[in-house]
């Protein structure tokens, strides 16, 4: 089989129906597999954590928002360099990559976490190394962005992301598994499985891919895509909807540890309750995401970024007014469901921004951004972490300062969707500085 691609052109309709759509659905189906493999090692330790009892590796809840926070600062970095990688040496090169690379954190992990010894500057470092799972986000945004039509991005973009946002889930329930059969002592076996995921990734990319001739993305794109003040707007509603979305499923089986631990649970059965239920979020924002996108192409991508902001704004004024274990779950549940369905309209909008534009221009400047929006996005993630860990840290001793703060930015998320997208045409066209 061949695996490049000369002359790619999606919105050939008479060519798309030929057989171009099963070319793109075939690279598509592969992407999400690589990037879902990538989203969980890049959350590997927001298992790990719950594998981490205070009393035999010496870190308290402060530090354990801090390894989480580490992985997602880097990837977060990485997207910007990972989005143009794509272009550069084509997708399929580029897939099997960045899917071995991801056995360097994985079998840094399982060594670390058989030496519980092991100084935290150590844990900070192997968890640092988990940042390279995220990087993969933006370059498979980027070269399946290439493979689809500007009618179909919307579902595609949004069905990417949200297989490669069940990484998340699927981590954390096979953590559980271990944690149910053998006790909170074994994780490397977590890692041990991924060895295997990691493999089958980079095989079907290798086997089933395409690298595309035309793809064009450089870090010149992304200064030109910059110039347009929606740009710097689409990173900014980023932030609130996936930076809300990694930052919980980071954060929410700590947060659930800490109450059920506080409750009067041994760490033990605080690290499996948690587990029991810290899925749950992170599995309904990633199956939300590609039905965002959808939603947005009928019916545009401001009017449901608007309705998610609102509703995020809702839940977390209810965790900020109940402390119940009900009332957690209940917000955490509805603000991952709303950040997934926000993720996958706000990437709606990302071609609108050079809607104007010629397609050869408007494909890379789209490209482009996707990455960029995607880093931004990330650290996001960082920023509900450290929130987080200074409201515990503070003297209430719980979280509620910190969702009074993430209402606060939802607020604002609601102000800038309406005055940048809604109140002027989404579409309009700027002409790209020279």
């Amino acid at each position: 089989m061949k695996h490049h691609i000369e002359n790619w052109d999606p919105e050939n309709v008479d060519a798309w129906e030929a057989g171009g759509k099963h070319v793109a659905r075939r690279n598509l189906i592969w992407s999400v597999v690589a990037e879902h493999v990538g989203f969980s090692i890049w959350s590997v330790w927001s298992v790990m954590v719950l594998f981490m009892p205070t009393e035999v590796y010496g870190i308290d809840a402060a530090g354990k928002f801090a390894l989480v926070a580490v992985p997602t600062l880097f990837g977060s970095l990485l997207r910007i360099p990972y989005t143009v990688a794509t272009a550069r040496f084509g997708g399929r090169n580029w897939t099997i990559f960045s899917a071995l690379v991801l056995l360097v954190p994985t079998v840094a992990t399982l060594v670390l976490m058989l030496n519980p010894g092991a100084s935290y500057t150590t844990f900070l470092i192997v968890a640092a190394l988990a940042g390279v799972g995220g990087g993969n986000f933006a370059s498979s945004m980027a070269n399946i962005n290439s493979f689809y039509p500007q009618r179909l991005k919307g579902w595609a973009l949004g069905l990417n992301a949200g297989g490669g946002n069940l990484g998340v889930p699927v981590i954390q329930l096979i953590g559980l598994g271990v944690i149910a059969v053998a006790g909170n002592r074994a994780p490397y076996l977590v890692c041990a499985v991924y060895l295997v995921f990691i493999a089958v990734a980079a095989l079907g990319a290798a086997l089933f891919m395409d690298n595309l001739a035309d793809q064009h993305a450089d870090l010149r794109s992304m200064a030109t895509a910059l110039r347009r003040p929606r740009s710097w707007a689409i990173c900014f509603l980023y932030i609130g909807t996936f930076g809300s979305f990694i930052g919980f499923s980071f954060a929410f089986g700590q947060v659930l540890a800490i109450h059920f631990t506080e409750g009067g649970a041994t760490p033990a059965q605080a690290s499996l309750q948690a587990a029991q239920i810290a899925f749950i979020g992170p599995l309904l924002g990633s199956v939300a995401r590609p039905f965002g996108g959808k939603l947005a192409d009928r019916i545009g991508g401001g009017k449901i970024t608007l309705c998610t902001f609102a509703g995020m704004a809702l839940a977390a004024l209810l965790l900020v007014l109940g402390d119940s274990m009900a009332v957690l779950t209940a917000g955490f549940v509805a603000l991952f469901l709303l950040s997934g369905i926000g993720n996958g309209s706000v990437y709606k909008m990302i071609p609108t921004t050079f809607a104007g534009e010629g397609a050869r221009t408007a494909q890379p400047l789209t490209g482009a951004l996707i990455g960029f929006a995607g880093a931004v996005g990330g650290l996001g993630g960082v920023g509900i972490n450290l929130v987080l860990r200074a409201s515990y840290a503070g003297e209430s001793g719980t979280a509620t300062a910190a969702f009074a703060v993430f209402g606060g930015f939802y607020l604002a998320c609601i102000a800038v969707t309406w005055a940048t997208f809604l109140r002027q045409p989404a579409t309009a066209s700027v002409a790209v500085p020279a």
